[in-house]
């Protein structure tokens, strides 16, 4: 039977960014994928990280900015990007951005191993 996500759980986290999970370990206790809207303020970032996990990003609005292997990858309003489990990536939003996170496994901070 069709399981209805009525809402999302938001989760707070530093830096003004808002995530709202609809599927996930927190909101759904679905531990195979999360699924979560992002809304990321004008000078967001965060530390890099190395997770355990590959992330599918689709952007909504706005630019996100993934910094890997000394490069950067400038993903825009109606592109998406694949960040694969054991690669090292740092996410920026200078103008800020809205996108959707659809992670496998799902998200958990252990499981991502951000910097201090």
């Amino acid at each position: 039977m069709p399981e209805l996500i009525s809402a999302p759980t938001r989760i707070p986290v530093p830096g003004g960014k808002v995530i709202d999970e609809y599927v996930g370990r927190v909101n759904s206790r679905t531990e195979p994928v999360s699924v979560a809207h992002m809304v990321a303020p004008a000078g967001w970032d965060e530390p890099a990280q190395t997770p355990e996990f590959d992330e599918y990003t689709v952007v909504l609005r706005g630019l996100l900015r993934v910094e890997h292997s000394g490069q950067v990858t400038e993903v825009a309003a109606g592109q998406a990007v694949i960040a694969r489990a054991g690669e090292t990536i740092r996410y920026t939003a200078p103008d800020g951005a809205e996108y959707i996170a659809v992670c496998l496994p799902a998200f958990d901070p252990e499981l991502a191993h951000r910097d201090d």
